[in-house]
């Protein structure tokens, strides 16, 4: 599996997957050019996508959808959050499913990805695992308050993209009002570098899984506070950076 992070944090987010030559982007919350500039500097052709998975409906995570009309992409979102999202052609939306509680697979050339719900003030946020016919099983997880133990289930795999959002302390010592910061902290906010590196605990093995953290905020976080966070972590598992794991601040 390639991974293409072509955008990260507050401003957007968006990813790239490529497996077998066939390319789907996970969110896509930068403005259309942008995104279309990105894939062509890492060789991939924006005509080429397959198709374009959405976590939830905030303009940090859709903002360039206006690229599925122009390329006739298929958008993947769950019910809820189609509710957000307006000017996708409707002969280009898909509905993740539910069927008995859990989302349904969805197979697309080569590809199999299991949608599972995430904790988010949105209508109905997900995450996705992605498992090519080549290539190691790969997790995304953007924008959740907390990780449960369904989400653990779920995110086992080879490769972890995951929200570091904030320090604790960063966010409470901000300039943000209390309403905010109070959001940011709560079980329907975004992962803290301690949750992030809690929930990493429970899931490397000390196989080599590579993990990328994502979606840092510019304001209550720095990248090597993230990244000596969750190598602490790891560390009292025995587990070493370079050794054990691979692991990249984006």
């Amino acid at each position: 599996m390639e991974i293409n992070i072509l955008a990260s944090g507050s401003a957007g987010n968006c990813i790239a997957l490529t497996s077998s030559s066939k390319t789907i982007l996970i969110d896509a919350g930068v403005a259309k050019t942008k995104i279309e500039k990105r894939l062509l500097e890492v060789g991939i052709r924006p005509d080429s996508i397959s198709a374009i998975f959405i976590t939830h409906a905030h303009g940090d995570h859709i903002k360039g959808l206006p690229l599925a009309n122009k390329y006739d992409i298929p958008v993947w979102a769950t019910n809820g959050e189609w509710k957000g999202i307006s000017g996708v052609d409707m002969r280009l939306q898909r509905v993740a499913e539910t069927r008995f509680g859990r989302y349904e697979m969805i197979e697309l050339d080569g590809m199999h990805l299991y949608p599972f719900k995430t904790h988010h003030d949105a209508y109905e946020p997900v995450g996705y695992a992605i498992e090519p016919d080549e290539g190691p099983r790969t997790c995304v997880v953007f924008d959740t308050g907390k990780v449960d133990s369904e989400m653990l289930e779920m995110m086992e795999g080879s490769v972890y993209i995951i929200e570091s959002n904030h320090d604790r302390d960063m966010v409470r010592e901000s300039n943000y009002p209390l309403s905010v910061q109070d959001r940011v902290l709560s079980d329907l906010g975004h992962l803290s570098n301690e949750q992030t590196a809690t929930a990493l605990q429970k899931l490397i093995k000390g196989k080599g899984e590579r993990i990328y953290l994502t979606h840092l905020s510019s304001i209550n976080n720095m990248p090597a506070l993230a990244e000596a966070t969750v190598k602490a972590a790891l560390r009292k598992r025995g587990y070493i950076e370079g050794t054990h794991y691979h692991l990249e601040v984006v």
